[in-house]
This record gives C-alpha cells, sequence and structure tokens, in this order.
C-alpha cells in the first residue's frame, strides 16, 4: 500500500504542474458519461495511469475518463479507480480542484474498499488518506516533499452546509431541509467542486455536503466507484456519516456498473441525523 501511496504522491506534483502550465481549452472527445473532457483531464487520466503502470500491486485501473477496466499487471492485488481531475471546470477562474483515488481489493463494491485518498489542488497542495481503523491523515508539501500534518476528525455537529444540484429540481422536503439548515444559522460553503467542499467540511469540524436525487437526475450525479465510495470511506474513519437518500450507508453500495451513481450525503452525525428525519428515514 505504501507503494500506492507514494505513487498517488508523485502524481500530485505531476498534476499540479500541468494545471499551472496546460491547455484549459476542450478536447475533441467525451467521457463514458457523454459529458465533454476538457484537455486537462485528459492530460490527467495519462499523467496517472503512466504512474501506475509500473506499480506491482496494482492489477487494474478504472478511471472516470474511461470505459471499462484497464488491465495492468496480472499477479497485482488491487483496483484503483480514480477521477482524475475533479472540478476541473473551475480551473479556468482559478478555483481548487482534486484527484479521487478509491483502492479496491476484489470485487468493486464499498465493502472491498481497503484505503481511499484524494489531493487537493489549491493555494496550497494537501493530501488526505484514509485507512481502515485509523482516523484520516492530513499531509501538505513542505520543503518540496509531503510532510504529516496530523490525523482529521470531525464533531458531532458543523457550522457549513454544501448542497450540490440545480434548486429548481430539488423535492420539496429536500429544498425544506436545507432552508432549515440555514436558519439554524449555517454557513453556505458551496464551490461547485466535490474535493475542495468535502475537504473544507472535513477541516473545519462538520457540516453538511450533499447531493440529492434530483428531477433531471433522479440517480444522483456522483459516481460510487470514483467518489462517492472514496469520500464516504474518509468520512466515516473521520467520525461522521455517509449515506444515501434511503438512509443506507454508501458503504453498503454494490455497482453494477463501473460508472453508476447514487444520491448521496456527507456529514456529522447531527446533520445526517436531521436528514434522515427531514426524508421520513427510520434508523
Amino acid at each position: 500500500m505504501t507503494t500506492i501511496f507514494d505513487t498517488i504522491k508523485a502524481v500530485a506534483f505531476e498534476i499540479d504542474t500541468a494545471i499551472k502550465t496546460s491547455d484549459l481549452g476542450y478536447s475533441d472527445s467525451e467521457n463514458s458519461s457523454g459529458e465533454d473532457q476538457l484537455k486537462l483531464d485528459v492530460q490527467s487520466d495519462i499523467i496517472i495511469e503512466k504512474a501506475f503502470a509500473s506499480v506491482a500491486v496494482v492489477k487494474n485501473l478504472v478511471s472516470e475518463e474511461k470505459e471499462g477496466v484497464l488491465e495492468l499487471n496480472e499477479g497485482g492485488k488491487y483496483t484503483i479507480c480514480y477521477d482524475p481531475l475533479d472540478g476541473s471546470s473551475l480551473v479556468d477562474v482559478n478555483l481548487s480542484v482534486g484527484s479521487i483515488f478509491g483502492i479496491y481489493e476484489g470485487e468493486l463494491k464499498a465493502e472491498n474498499l481497503v484505503a481511499s485518498a484524494y489531493v487537493v489542488y489549491g493555494p496550497r497542495i494537501e493530501l488526505m488518506i484514509a485507512t481502515k481503523g485509523e482516523a484520516p491523515m492530513l499531509s501538505r508539501i513542505i520543503g518540496g516533499e509531503f510532510k504529516e500534518i496530523g490525523s482529521v476528525t470531525m464533531g458531532e455537529k458543523g457550522k457549513l452546509n454544501a448542497p450540490g444540484g440545480t434548486q429548481q429540481n430539488w423535492c420539496d422536503y429536500h429544498k425544506t431541509f436545507i432552508d432549515d439548515l440555514f436558519a439554524e444559522g449555517y454557513r453556505l460553503r458551496y464551490s461547485g467542486g466535490m474535493v475542495p467542499d468535502l475537504h473544507q467540511i472535513m477541516l473545519k469540524g462538520g457540516g453538511l455536503f450533499s447531493y440529492p436525487g434530483t428531477s433531471d437526475k433522479p440517480h444522483g450525479k456522483l459516481r460510487q466507484l470514483f467518489e462517492v465510495i472514496p469520500f464516504a470511506f474518509m468520512y466515516e474513519q473521520a467520525g461522521g456519516q455517509a449515506i444515501n437518500n434511503k438512509g443506507m450507508r454508501l458503504m453498503e453500495l454494490v455497482p453494477s456498473h463501473p460508472h453508476d451513481t447514487s444520491p448521496c450525503f456527507f456529514g456529522s452525525n447531527y446533520e445526517i441525523e436531521a436528514l434522515k428525519k427531514a426524508y421520513g428515514i427510520k434508523n
């Protein structure tokens, strides 16, 4: 596992350089979900693929930018599912973006996730790594290399509210729930980037990130293997919760396709319990 984490660290430097120097325009291709790809998406994907090709413990790669599974090393143990550059459309306005990695052993389902990591490319490059039984560890580049800063845990109740999805497509009870949080004094923190928004909530001690099913995307927008499950693991290891719109733990998801999506809610305990009540979910 150390080799995988070291590779992610090396990848972070390369992608950060690409963000700062590369063409920000669109390529001539679409990703597996039919979305136009930025040249930076494609470049970041290539950087990650090349870096892991020589890592013997990695059997397969599954990218948010491609269909199917890329076989690397027959004798490998792990499959890495990754989003090479989440929030890439924010780069041209100089907002933070990130890379997400889910490390699976065996069948691609949530219970087989053994570790997750994400990188934030912002004013500083930061890396968060979570393994089973341990609170997520934050590292930051100091003196040209990643140095561990300390573990991160969430409080029982936070102050931040990051509501995703187009509001006109929310159902009534979700809108009421979000409005109630603001009425309690929660502060809006939503950039449109999953990585920086979820990172901020974790580092500030708690709150809620929500991306519900909507009238135009009833099964949600965020992808289970690359985004939802790795962050669900991270939040649970930090002492928070992560559920879908039915109250099921996201760490119980079993995707039927690599690009399946899910409504998802990540937060500290108070906000998730309040959401369950608002959605009529019984524990």
